[in-house]
C-alpha cells in the first residue's frame, strides 16, 4: 500500500509533454481565426501562464480569442489570479475563465471576464449561433480592483465569484445552462477586442478542482477518490506553488527545521518531501506508530516530534526524535488530539472531549511530557467547543479557536495557565487552527464559510486562509482553496516566517 501511494504520487510537471499542452491544459489554440495570431507560454518555476490573443471580441453570435483548455465532465470549481499586462489597449480587452460546449467559434459558452478598464462580468451565449445577451442581462461586479475570479459548475448552474487582493470572494452572479451538461471545455482565454491588436495577460495561482459531490454520495458510475496538492504560499505577494501531488489524501503539512523539507501525514504514516519539489516522498520512521491521525508538531529546538496515534482505544499522544525512532507515550488516559508543544518543550497542549459534559463538548488541556495529571485550561459548556491550541513562540500565550453557545467559531488566546482569555477575531466566518509565525508577527488561520456549523470543520469545502498581525488589525485573505480539515491543522510556517504550506483537495 505504501509503495502504491508513492508510485501514484507525483510532482507537478514543469515541462511540455505534448505539442499543444501548456502547463495543465492539453489544448491551446486560437478560436475563430483572429487576424492577429495568439500564443501561450507556461513558466514552470513561477507556475504561471502568459496568454497573448487577438480577436475582434467574444460577443454577438461568434467569438475570436486565444484559448487554453481541458475537457471536464463533472462539476468543478476553477480559480485563478488575472492581470492584463500588455501595453495600454482597448478598454474592452478581456481575460478570464471560459466554459464552452465545443471549440466552434459560435459554440454555447459561459465566461468570466476581467476587462481592461476593470469591469468584471459573467456573460454567456445560451445556445450555438445565438447572440450574446444584451448588457442588462449580464452580471456586472461593481468593484474595479478585481484580481481573483472563480467559476463553479454545480449541476446546470454556473456561479461566478470575484475578489480584490486580500478580500473574501463575493458572488458576482449565476446562470442556469441546461445545454452545458456533460463534457465541456474548461480553460483560460484572452481577447484583444481589436482585430488589429494583441492583448497580453498573466494568469497565476491556477487551480482546477473537481469537488466532492454535495451530498458526499459518489456517482456509482465514477471512480471517486480524493487527491491532494501540497502547496506553499508567499504571504507577502500571494504566490502559490504546488510542490507535490498525490491521488491519495495528504494532511497537516509541517515545515521542517532548515526550511528544505516539508513533513506531512498520509495513510497513517509521516512523509517528507523537498520544498523545491520532487517525485518521491520519503517515509519517516515512527516505529510501531502506524496509525498517525494527522496531528503532529515539531519541538522548538528541532529535535523532537510529537504525534497523535490512533492505535489503541482512542487517539493518544507520543514523542519521538524528529530524525525518527521509537515513540514514547505522553498521553493515553483520555482521547487526545495533539496540537502543540511548549517552547521549552516541557508540555504538550491538546484537545479532548469532556467526560462530565454530554453534547460533544471539547476543551483544551495541558500535560507535562514527564507525566502527571492533565490540566484543563478551558471550561466549555454544553454545545460549546475549544480546539486548535498552540503556543506562541515566546511562550506567553496559547492561541486556540472556540465557539460559545449560538456563536461562530473564533480565534482566542489565553495565558499558559488558562487565565486572561481574549477573543481576537469576530464576524460571520468560522475560524480554526491559529498558527503564529516564528518571528511572532503574524497569525494565519483557516476560515470556513458562514453556512458551516461552528463546531464542524469539514474536509471538503470552499475555504480561505487568512492572515492578520499578532499586534492587531484586520485579517486579509491570502489563499482561496478547496479544503478544510487536513489543509492547515498544524503549524506550517517556514523558518523565515515568509511562507506557509497547506494542502488543497480535488477528486480524481
Amino acid at each position: 500500500m505504501k509503495q502504491l501511494f508513492l508510485l501514484l504520487s507525483s510532482f507537478i510537471a514543469l515541462s511540455v509533454h505534448a505539442q499543444d499542452t501548456i502547463g495543465i491544459f492539453p489544448f491551446n489554440k486560437d478560436i475563430g481565426s483572429p487576424k492577429m495570431k495568439g500564443s501561450a507560454t507556461y513558466d514552470g518555476v513561477a507556475q504561471a501562464y502568459t496568454l497573448k490573443g487577438g480577436g475582434y471580441d467574444v460577443w454577438y453570435n461568434r467569438d475570436e480569442f486565444r484559448y487554453l483548455w481541458k475537457k471536464m465532465t463533472y462539476d468543478f470549481i476553477v480559480t485563478a489570479n488575472f492581470e492584463l499586462t500588455g501595453k495600454e489597449g482597448n478598454a474592452q480587452s478581456k481575460v478570464g475563465w471560459m466554459v464552452r460546449k465545443e471549440g466552434d467559434p459560435a459554440s454555447a459558452h459561459i465566461s468570466t471576464a476581467l476587462h481592461g478598464d476593470g469591469l468584471t462580468v459573467l456573460q454567456w451565449r445560451p445556445e450555438a449561433g445565438a447572440n450574446m445577451l444584451v448588457p442588462q442581462d449580464e452580471r456586472f461586479f461593481s468593484k474595479r480592483n478585481v484580481q481573483v475570479m472563480q467559476l463553479e459548475r454545480r449541476g446546470d448552474v454556473f456561479i461566478m465569484r470575484a475578489a480584490g487582493y486580500g478580500e473574501p470572494l463575493q458572488i458576482v452572479g449565476y446562470h442556469e445552462m441546461k445545454n452545458m451538461a456533460g463534457e465541456v471545455l474548461v480553460g483560460l482565454f484572452v481577447c484583444a477586442h481589436d482585430s488589429n491588436a494583441i492583448a497580453e495577460a498573466r494568469v497565476s495561482n491556477v487551480r482546477i478542482c473537481d469537488p466532492v459531490p454535495m451530498n458526499n454520495n459518489p456517482n456509482p458510475n465514477r471512480a471517486w477518490r480524493v487527491g491532494s496538492r501540497l502547496e506553499t504560499i508567499d504571504i507577502f505577494n500571494g504566490k502559490r506553488k504546488i510542490v507535490y501531488q498525490s491521488v491519495g489524501r495528504l494532511e497537516s503539512p509541517n515545515w521542517m527545521p532548515g526550511g528544505k523539507k516539508i513533513l506531512f501525514n498520509a495513510d497513517g504514516l509521516l512523509f517528507t518531501v523537498p520544498v523545491a519539489g520532487g517525485s518521491t516522498a520519503e517515509v519517516l520512521n515512527t516505529g510501531l506508530a502506524k496509525r498517525i491521525n494527522g496531528a503532529h508538531c515539531i519541538s522548538s529546538d528541532g529535535k523532537m516530534l510529537g504525534i497523535g496515534n490512533s492505535d489503541g482505544r482512542w487517539p493518544n499522544i507520543l514523542l519521538l526524535p524528529l530524525s525518527g525512532g521509537t515513540p514514547e507515550t505522553v498521553v493515553n488516559e483520555m482521547p487526545a488530539y495533539l496540537h502543540g508543544l511548549s517552547p521549552d518543550n516541557k508540555a504538550v497542549v491538546f484537545t479532548a472531549p469532556r467526560k462530565d459534559m454530554p453534547g460533544a463538548v471539547y476543551d483544551i488541556y495541558k500535560k507535562s511530557v514527564n507525566g502527571g495529571q492533565a490540566v484543563r485550561l478551558t471550561d466549555s459548556k454544553r454545545y460549546e467547543f475549544a480546539d486548535g491550541c498552540e503556543y506562541s513562540p515566546d511562550g506567553k500565550y496559547i492561541y486556540y479557536n472556540a465557539s460559545q453557545r449560538g456563536g461562530t467559531m473564533q480565534i482566542w488566546r489565553m495565558r499558559p495557565d488558562g487565565s486572561g482569555k481574549e477573543q481576537l477575531t469576530f464576524g460571520a466566518y468560522n475560524n480554526w487552527f491559529p498558527h503564529i509565525s516564528p518571528d511572532g508577527k503574524w497569525m494565519a488561520f483557516i476560515s470556513f464559510p458562514p453556512e458551516t456549523r461552528p463546531n464542524v470543520h469539514p474536509a471538503y469545502a470552499s475555504v480561505t486562509i487568512r492572515l492578520m498581525p499578532v499586534s492587531g488589525g484586520a485579517a486579509r485573505v491570502i489563499a482561496y482553496l478547496y479544503g478544510g480539515q487536513g489543509s492547515l491543522d498544524e503549524n506550517s510556517w517556514s523558518p523565515d516566517s515568509r511562507h506557509l504550506s497547506f494542502v488543497s483537495y480535488t477528486t480524481l
